[in-house]
């Protein structure tokens, strides 16, 4: 081995041992210890498919967290990756003070996942909160957007549309890649700048869409932080997703045999589906040099 090589190595190493013992360890491990009965104080104890079966035949809270997550994934998604590239079309504009909008627009993002702004949305959504205060001033009635269980998915979701800011980002720079010919040859053309966008922009933006859409689903499947902090899934279960599933069997019940489970069918799920927009891709994504009509 060469000298060079050795030193590669070297530089790869602390990443290497933070892949595997971050990472690959402790996946393969969930995935046994999710075959066994593991309560954290005594050795795991091979149950075969138990947990398994006991999942998909006899837990309604599993099917009950599912459904829950499922529709917080598609209404999250297409709303933020929608508000996501609204914003970024306006910003692509050479505006006065359009850096400091930019940096206004992206902050959410940052500080979106954090466990004080959750606090503060919740207070923001109280009964005597300030949205409520809004509508009060507006004549409308206050709403109980934690109590209801129709209201409190539609709040959390509202907290992760509001952190926009990275998707907006690749959006503005896919945007500002754009060759502005082409603009100029379709207003020639008498086209309105509805459909410029339309057949023009959207096609040319489909690779950074997917990419935002693949991204943007598997954090979806993974937030936490937000309906923990928030309503702690509930009410009736109304805000249950599966990582507060996981959490509460993993380090409240100390089942963490069925937690792993758990984790493996969300693994499963976010896999497919991405999976799926991978195949669909073929069909409404055009990348550079493309021929298809």
């Amino acid at each position: 081995m060469n000298r060079q090589r050795v030193l590669g190595l070297a530089y790869l190493s602390p990443y290497i041992a933070g892949l595997l013992v971050f990472t690959a360890i402790p996946f393969m491990a969930s995935f046994y210890m999710s075959f066994t009965d593991y309560n954290l104080m005594s050795a795991p104890r091979w149950t075969g498919l138990k947990n398994y079966v006991e999942l998909f035949t006899g837990d309604r809270t599993f099917r009950r967290s599912l459904s829950v997550t499922l529709i917080y994934v598609f209404l999250t998604v297409p709303l933020k990756l929608a508000f996501a590239l609204f914003v970024a079309y306006i910003l692509n504009y050479r505006l006065k003070f359009i850096n400091f909008f930019r940096t206004a627009f992206y902050v959410p993002s940052i500080l979106g996942g954090s466990i004080a702004i959750a606090v503060l949305w919740r207070y923001v959504f109280a009964t005597n909160g300030l949205v409520n205060m809004l509508l009060a001033a507006l004549g409308f009635e206050p709403v109980n957007w934690f109590g209801d269980p129709q209201n409190a998915l539609f709040t959390i979701t509202l907290l992760r549309c509001w952190q926009f800011g990275s998707a907006m980002v690749i959006f503005l720079a896919a945007l500002q890649s754009i060759d502005k010919s082409l603009y100029e040859a379709a207003a020639i053309d008498g086209a309105s700048k509805f459909h410029s966008f339309i057949f023009i922009t959207i096609p040319l933006i489909t690779p950074v869409i997917f990419f935002n859409l693949v991204m943007q689903m598997v954090q979806a499947f993974q937030e936490f932080n937000g309906p923990y902090i928030i309503t702690g899934g509930g009410p009736l279960k109304s805000t249950y997703l599966l990582p507060l599933y996981i959490y509460d069997e993993a380090f409240r019940r100390f089942n963490m045999g069925y937690a792993s489970a758990i984790a493996w069918v969300l693994f499963l799920i976010i896999m497919l589906l991405t999976l799926a927009a991978f195949w669909s891709s073929k069909k409404w994504v055009f990348y550079a040099g493309d021929k298809r009509s």
